[in-house]
């Protein structure tokens, strides 16, 4: 399937059904049950499923084009998260529950972002994955305005349906996903910005003219790009989640995000941090994805420890047999 075809009616239900009012409206405590409706209806959320539980069977690196257009729509609801766990559900024999679903894993204590808006979670306890109800566990808010995020406090023993997790890394699949939104995010700033840029007259002529501005704009979108190869080298990695290709994405993903926030806010100028412009919708989401499941230094540290461990093997050819390793996945 050409890849437009998957994303062009994608982007259409998002351009239709989760507006900037929708997003606002959602964060201010309205409920999502439209959007939410509109997604399922769509069939999108069964995308990454096997054939066998009623989804297409897709890989991760298929849909990676989907998951950064959840970014560029600030969606408010874990919709790239709910398509990992129905595979994975799947997979496993187990039929989904009804609504969104978030992924955890037991050892974080990050906030997870979209819980919020969740009813279910699914949880790594080490070898084990477990379908619990977001009721049934105490969750903290983070203190940031309008996030939907929030801090969860697991029991040691979780409340749900419990299977064998595998091969399956939910820390290094949730990278992944948050790199794609990033991608998506950024790009979708990136856009905002040059238009602002173009738009905003200053001494007689656009701002976008002056050379300062021009090169904080290559800058950002430097980071656009590379954070995009990022994430597709991390959908690449395939559905179990690899370790490698998840650091990959997620450690520039990451880094990228602070510093194309930092040049958007910059060029728009003080209006840039007001409620009122769009900007901040997807800024407010940079920090937050950025630190989620693992920010740029956790995972530079897996790369670091991992490239050690190959002593004998020159810095090109390790790189050279992970890029290949995760082709080979796709």
């Amino acid at each position: 399937m050409d890849q437009n075809e998957l994303l062009d009616p994608f982007n259409r239900l998002l351009a239709d059904a989760c507006t900037p009012a929708v997003v606002r409206a959602i964060e201010g405590g309205g409920s999502p049950a439209v959007l939410w409706d509109a997604l399922e209806t769509s069939g999108f959320l069964d995308a990454l499923a096997p054939e066998s539980a009623g989804g297409v069977g897709l890989s991760l690196g298929a849909v990676a084009p989907l998951l950064m257009a959840l970014g560029h729509f600030a969606v408010p609801l874990p919709v790239a998260e709910t398509m990992v766990a129905r595979a994975l559900l799947g997979d496993a024999g187990i039929e989904h529950p009804q609504g969104p679903i978030v992924l955890a894993t037991f050892v974080s204590r990050a906030a997870i972002p979209m819980a919020r808006t969740a009813g279910h979670a699914l949880v790594q306890y080490g070898q084990e994955l477990v379908l619990t109800k977001l009721a049934d566990v105490p969750m903290q808010d983070t203190g940031v305005h309008h996030s939907l995020a929030a801090v969860i406090s697991w029991p040691a023993t979780p409340a749900g349906r419990v299977f064998a997790a595998g091969d399956t890394d939910l820390l290094a699949l949730g990278a992944v996903l948050r790199a794609t939104a990033i991608a998506g995010a950024a790009d979708r700033l990136l856009a905002m910005t040059i238009a602002h840029a173009n738009e905003r007259v200053q001494f007689g002529k656009p701002i976008g003219r002056q050379q300062a501005i021009q090169q904080q704009l290559a800058v950002m979108a430097e980071h656009v790009v590379a954070t995009r190869m990022a994430a597709e080298i991390g959908c690449a990695g395939g559905l179990r989640g690899d370790v490698m290709a998840a650091a990959t994405a997620k450690r520039m993903a990451s880094a990228a995000a602070a510093t194309v926030a930092d040049i958007a806010h910059a060029v728009h100028g003080a209006i840039g941090i007001s409620e009122e412009l769009d900007v901040q919708l997807h800024t407010r989401r940079l920090r937050e994805w950025r630190l989620a499941d693992g920010g740029e230094r956790y995972w530079a540290e897996r790369l670091g420890y991992a490239r050690l461990a190959a002593a004998g093997m020159s810095s090109l050819d390790f790189v050279r047999t992970r890029i290949a390793t995760t082709e080979s996945d796709a």
